[in-house]
C-alpha cells in the first residue's frame, strides 16, 4: 500500500491523452497522425464514443491469455462467449494456461515473442520485466482511441493512481483495472457473542484492541485472545499489512523497500523507519503479554482456522469471503450461538484514514497488434467490455432476464434458478461454471456499486465505514531506468530477507527491539541506503523531466 502526499503533476508525451479530458469534460482528441497502428482500422467503427455499444463492422478475432481457474474451467458453450459475439461481432481464441502456472508462461509466451495480442490478469509492476525488450505495447500513446477508460479516468480524478505506472520514458505500459474507490477487504474478525457476554465494545483503533485483549485475557487466562493466520510464506501477512497501513509503514502482504516520505519530500527505506520500529513495538508486546499467539507468524491457516472456530481464540484475521466459507461454518457446529463478525480495520496514528490506490489487474498488449490490420478495432473492443458500463455489467452479471434482474442502480438479483458466492444456494446453474460470467479474466473494477452489487447487507455496512474514511494520496513516481532496475535487483532479495528475519525476531522477542540500530547498520551493509539513494534519484529525474 502507498501513503502520503499526492503528486499533481500533468500527463505527458500525449501518454493516456487524459489531461484534457480530465478537467474539460469535452470529447477526446483525434488520434496524434503518424502513431504505428492508426492506420490499421479494418472492422473499427468510424464514429465510438462514450455510452456506445462497440460492435465491429466485420466478424473479428482476438488472441487473449486466458487463465484458466479450477473453479470455473473454460467451457467452450458459455452463454458469454455468444452473447459476447452477439453483441460485438468479436470472438476470442483463447491460449489456456493453468491458474497455477499462469505467471511463468505469460513470461515465456512474451519472451518467445509468442504471446497472444491480449494479455490480460496482469498486476501492476508485472509489466516492468517486458518493458525494455519492446515486446508488449505503450498503451499510454494509444488510449485516446478508448473514451471509456478515459471518461472514468476523468470522473475518478485517477490520474495520480495511473502515474505509479508510468516507466522512466513516461509512458504506461499496462492498461489497469480502474476502481471508483479504494477497495479495502482485509481485516479482523472478532467473536461479538463473546464481547457482548462481558460488557466489551468493538475496538476502533489499534490501542482499543490492545485493551480488548487484555480483558478478553482476563476472562480467559489460560488462551491466547488472538490468534492469526497468513502467516506463511509471509509473515505477518495480513496483520502486518493492515497494522503498518495504520502507521505509516506497511509490512507484510504491502511491504514495499520505499515508502514516501511526505514531511522530507522523499522516500524512506520502510524497513528502518520508525514507523516500522512503531508496529514492531506494537505486535512484541501483544505477544509478550501473551494476548496474541506467538504462533500466528508460523502456522499454518488450517490450524488458525482450527482454533478460532474451535474456541480456543477469539480475534483473526479476514475477509468478506473467509469469513463465510472458512469460520462461520464450523464455528456453528462448535456453537451454535457463536457470532463472528468482520470489524473495520482498526485505525492509528495517522488517524481515520485509508491508503491504497485505485489500481486492479489489467491487461498488456502485444506490440505485434500494432501490424495488425483491426488494432484500432482491438482497442475499441477492449475499452468497451473492460471499462464501459455496459460491458463491466454484461462480464460481471451477464444476461438480463437469462441469469439476473435489475431494480435499479446497484439493484440485481439472480434468477432462482442461478448460484453464485451463495446467493442462490439451491440453484441449478452457476454464474461462472456454466455462464462464464463474474469471470476473473473479464470482470474487475468499475463503479463502486456494482462492485458491491453482490455484497451481502453485513459487507456493505463494513465498506460504508471504510469508504468514509480520508483517502491517503498515491505516492509520486519514480520509475527505474533499465540499468537501475538491474542494479536494484541485485540488492531487493537480500534485503527483504533480512527485514523478514528480524520482523519476526523483534516481534517474538527473540530478538530484543533495543537492537534496533544494531540492525538498521545491518541493513545499511546490505545497501539499503545505496537502494534508497537510488529511489530518490529515480524520483527527482522523473519530476525534473516529467513534472
Amino acid at each position: 500500500m502507498h501513503r502520503v502526499t499526492r503528486r499533481q503533476a500533468l500527463l505527458t508525451f500525449g501518454a493516456l491523452a487524459l489531461a484534457a479530458t480530465a478537467c474539460s469534460g469535452e470529447a477526446p482528441a483525434a488520434p496524434a497522425a503518424g502513431k504505428p497502428g492508426l492506420g490499421n482500422k479494418a472492422g473499427a467503427m468510424p464514429k465510438y464514443a462514450v455510452g456506445d455499444q462497440f460492435k465491429a463492422t466485420v466478424p473479428l478475432t482476438f488472441s487473449v491469455l486466458y487463465n484458466n481457474h479450477p473453479n470455473y474451467a473454460l467451457k467452450k458453450d458459455w452463454l458469454f462467449w455468444s452473447e459476447l459475439e452477439k453483441r460485438t461481432s468479436v470472438t476470442f481464441d483463447p491460449v489456456t494456461v493453468p491458474l497455477s502456472d499462469y505467471e511463468k508462461k505469460r513470461s515465456l509466451l512474451i519472451g518467445a515473442g509468442d504471446a497472444p495480442l491480449i494479455i490480460p490478469k496482469t498486476y501492476p509492476h508485472q509489466e516492468e520485466p517486458f518493458v525494455a525488450s519492446g515486446a508488449i505495447l505503450p498503451v499510454s500513446d494509444y488510449v485516446d482511441l478508448m473514451p471509456h477508460f478515459q471518461d472514468k479516468v476523468a470522473k475518478w480524478n485517477m490520474k495520480a493512481d495511473l502515474d505509479t505506472l508510468r516507466q522512466a520514458d513516461g509512458r504506461v505500459y499496462l492498461l489497469p483495472g480502474l476502481h471508483e474507490n479504494i477497495w479495502l477487504d482485509y481485516s479482523l474478525a472478532v467473536r461479538a457473542d463473546i464481547l457482548d457476554k462481558h460488557g466489551l465494545q468493538v475496538p476502533k483503533t489499534w490501542d482499543e484492541l490492545h485493551t480488548l485483549l487484555k480483558a478478553i485475557k482476563q476472562e480467559y487466562p489460560d488462551l491466547y485472545p488472538m490468534t492469526d493466520r497468513w502467516g506463511v510464506p509471509t509473515p505477518g501477512g495480513n496483520l502486518l499489512n493492515i497494522v503498518g497501513a495504520a502507521h505509516g509503514a506497511p509490512g507484510g502482504w504491502g511491504y514495499q523497500h520505499a515508502t514516501w516520505d511526505a514531511a522530507a519530500g522523499k522516500f524512506a527505506f520502510t524497513g528502518s523507519m520508525p514507523q516500522y520500529k512503531a508496529v514492531l513495538e506494537y505486535l512484541n508486546k501483544l505477544v509478550a503479554e501473551k494476548l496474541l499467539d506467538p504462533e500466528s507468524f508460523t502456522q499454518s491457516d488450517d490450524a488458525a482456522i482450527q482454533k478460532i472456530v474451535g474456541g480456543k481464540s477469539f480475534v483473526i484475521s479476514t475477509n468478506a469471503q473467509t469469513l463465510v466459507n472458512d469460520y462461520r461454518p464450523p464455528l456453528k457446529k462448535f456453537d451454535p450461538d457463536a457470532k463472528l463478525v468482520k470489524i473495520p480495520t482498526p485505525t492509528g496514528p495517522l488517524g481515520d484514514v485509508k491508503a491504497g490506490n485505485r489500481l486492479e489487474n489489467g491487461i498488456m498488449i502485444s506490440k505485434k497488434a500494432l501490424d495488425s490490420e483491426n488494432f484500432v478495432a482491438m482497442m475499441q473492443f477492449i475499452d468497451w467490455l473492460w471499462y464501459s458500463d455496459a460491458g463491466q455489467e454484461f462480464a460481471k452479471w451477464g444476461v438480463e432476464g437469462v441469469t439476473y434482474t435489475k431494480a435499479g442502480e446497484g439493484e440485481y438479483e439472480l434468477n432462482e434458478d442461478v448460484d453464485f458466492i451463495g446467493l442462490n444456494p439451491d440453484g441449478s446453474k452457476h454464474l461462472q461454471k456454466d455462464f462464464g460470467f463474474s469471470n476473473g479474466v473479464f470482470a474487475y473494477g468499475g463503479r463502486t456499486s456494482l462492485l458491491q452489487s453482490t455484497f451481502s447487507d453485513e459487507e456493505k455496512e463494513f465498506q460504508a465505514v471504510i469508504n468514509a474514511r480520508q483517502a491517503l494520496p498515491v505516492p509520486p513516481p519514480r520509475p527505474f531506468t533499465d540499468e537501475e532496475r538491474e542494479q536494484a535487483a541485485l540488492w531487493e532479495t537480500a534485503l527483504r530477507d533480512h527485514v523478514d528475519q528480524n520482523t519476526l525476531k523483534f516481534i517474538l522477542g527473540d530478538r530484543p527491539l533495543s537492537e534496533w540500530d544494531a540492525y538498521v547498520k545491518e541493513l545499511e551493509a546490505k545497501s539499503s541506503t545505496s537502494y534508497i539513494n537510488l529511489v530518490n534519484t529515480a524520483y527527482e529525474r522523473f519530476k525534473k523531466e516529467h513534472g
